[in-house]
């Protein structure tokens, strides 16, 4: 009897086993699950099958179908890519919205102060600045044109300008006088010497030309930021790449293993697979993160060209009113260089200096509200920026660890025993590789050939190195001329004419303006250079004619 009962038993207990086992095999929750998640199949078998159809997941008893497997493959491709674009999210806007905030603050600062200056110079100096306004109308332009990418000489545009305003003033307090284009640019021969307006026009560029640089170059920088961002998230995936995702995320899937999560390791892994060419980038992005760094400090600091604008009516009505008060000292001079002009005769207005300009500019008060855009000020849009620029430094090579989220792309690390490792349910061993392309010659689970670099990666690359030179100059008050925006036929927007043609363009036909200084004394004149050489014929010729006459005697 008691025999009879323990093969009872032992019945019992193997009929229970073989139903387990059964159940097991049983693959109606994958189907619920898969329909669940939007896919669409012709046909899910009912129970596992064997597997050697599979091309990507484990051949052995399996849920899938070849229809299956393909399927995965395309979602898992969406799956990344859709990952890629939510992580790099934050990344992408803030360079959106943050190269839009300093664009537009820098274009309604110019708008601003314009504005500002024509209206305090026509209440204070009347009809005399407005028969004259088109000198400053060209500054404020040449200003805007320079900012919007064109191809300008900062200082030679303002000496031009105070040549021109000179040359305006004179004739205004000259009005007895006939003056003539030929007499106007004799007097333009004079201007270093005379100083008519002082020593504002020297300050004025040093100021002016430092904080347009640092301004465009920034804005430059964002834009430049802004393209790769965007342009390196939408990388496509590599065949390869595809078919470890769909390993990595739906081949459990085909074991029944619904619930099992990649593990972390195994996560890093295949991202740092997918993401290799990525990851190059980095260098090159962290030291441009840092030039940009340099910039937002000098444009908080000696390069604030809000602090320079703001009061620039002020600087050119002191200017002004030293060209006035010098007047008669330096009509005498310029008549004793360029001649006495001709009397205009009884047709012509014979006021004296005083009518010219009757009043005097109103004292500036620093208490006054800045000229401002958006109703913000440039020192808290630096601020805002550099915290965000210091947190994106290293985006790229942390990119795998940010994408393997713990507990919706993997399981976390507790689960180290409970997690999918590509074959099975269990830990995962390999070592997690390194960062870069070259690192991945012996990654287990994305087959990537390193000889083989993503050019698309590489022009990006490029990109950020040329901004990155830019900027080191910027920081040091030079420039490098960029490519008159105008002549790319460009519609990408202020301060951005060079975001596609010249990072990749070559940098030979770069010229740099000298670095500016507030105490220095001024670039060397061209017209000194090109006097050189005919200086030094004349005393070589006599040098040889010496010579010559001392071998005759």
């Amino acid at each position: 009897m008691l025999r009879l009962e323990t093969i009872l038993c032992t019945f019992s207990v193997l009929s229970a086993a073989a139903g387990a086992d059964l159940q097991a095999r049983n693959c109606s929750e994958v189907r619920e699950v898969c329909v669940r998640r939007g896919f669409s199949f012709t046909h899910v078998p009912q129970q596992e099958i064997p597997g050697e159809h599979l091309r990507v997941c484990p051949q052995g008893n399996t849920c899938c179908t070849q229809e299956m497997e393909d399927k995965f493959g395309q979602q898992s491709k969406q799956d990344f890519e859709n990952l890629l674009d939510e992580t790099s999210h934050a990344l992408r806007t803030t360079f959106v919205s943050r190269h839009k905030r300093f664009d537009e603050f820098f274009l309604e600062l110019l708008e601003n102060t314009e504005r500002s200056l024509n209206e305090m110079f026509v209440r204070t100096y009347g009809k005399p600045y407005m028969q004259n306004a088109e000198v400053f109308e060209n500054l404020f332009a040449e200003l805007k044109r320079y900012y919007t990418g064109g191809n300008v000489n900062l200082e030679e545009m303002l000496n031009d300008f105070w040549s021109r305003l000179l040359e305006r003033m004179f004739t205004l307090l000259n009005s007895q006088y006939v003056i003539t284009e030929d007499y106007l640019e004799c007097i333009s021969k004079y201007t270093d010497q005379l100083k008519p307006f002082g020593d504002v026009p020297r300050k004025l560029k040093a100021q002016v030309t430092r904080a347009f640089i640092a301004a465009r170059t920034f804005v430059q920088g964002l834009s430049v930021g802004r393209e790769v961002a965007q342009r390196v998230s939408k990388v496509s995936s590599t065949p390869a790449c595809i078919k470890a995702l769909t390993k990595m995320l739906y081949c459990p899937f085909c074991q029944g293993m619904l619930e099992v999560k990649p593990c972390k390791n195994y996560c890093l892994n295949v991202m740092k697979g997918c993401l290799a060419n990525q990851a190059d980038l980095d260098p090159e992005w962290n030291q441009y993160i840092d030039a940009m760094l340099l910039v937002a400090q000098r444009l908080e600091g000696p390069f604030n060209i809000e602090s320079v604008m703001d009061p620039i009516d002020v600087k050119i009505s002191e200017a002004i009113m030293n060209m006035q008060d010098n007047s008669a000292q330096v009509s005498y001079r310029v008549f004793q260089g360029c001649g006495q002009p001709k009397p205009a005769g009884i047709t012509r207005s014979t006021r004296g200096v005083s009518d010219v300009f009757n009043a005097r500019f109103r004292p500036y008060s620093p208490e006054e509200p800045p000229t401002t855009a958006a109703g913000t000020s440039l020192d808290r849009l630096v601020v805002d920026i550099k915290e965000k620029l210091k947190l994106f430094k290293k985006f790229w090579s942390d990119l795998p660890e940010a994408m393997c989220v713990e507990d919706r792309v993997t399981a976390a690390n507790a689960s180290e025993e409970e997690c999918w490792n590509g074959h099975t349910k269990g830990r995962y061993f390999p070592e997690v590789q390194k960062d870069g392309l070259t690192n991945q010659v012996n990654n287990p689970e994305v087959a990537v050939d390193i000889t083989r670099p993503d050019t698309f990666i590489r022009q990006q690359i490029m990109a950020l190195r040329v901004m990155t030179n830019k900027l080191k100059s910027a920081y040091n008050g030079n420039d490098i001329y960029f490519q008159d925006s105008s002549d790319e036929g460009s519609g990408s927007g202020s301060g951005s004419g060079c975001t596609e043609a010249c990072p990749t363009g070559t940098s030979g036909a770069a010229t740099e303006i000298p670095v500016v200084k507030a105490d220095r004394s001024g670039p060397v004149d061209d017209s000194a250079l090109l006097c050189a050489p005919s200086l030094a014929l004349p005393t070589t010729l006599a040098l040889l004619a010496l010579t010559l006459h001392l071998q005759l005697r």
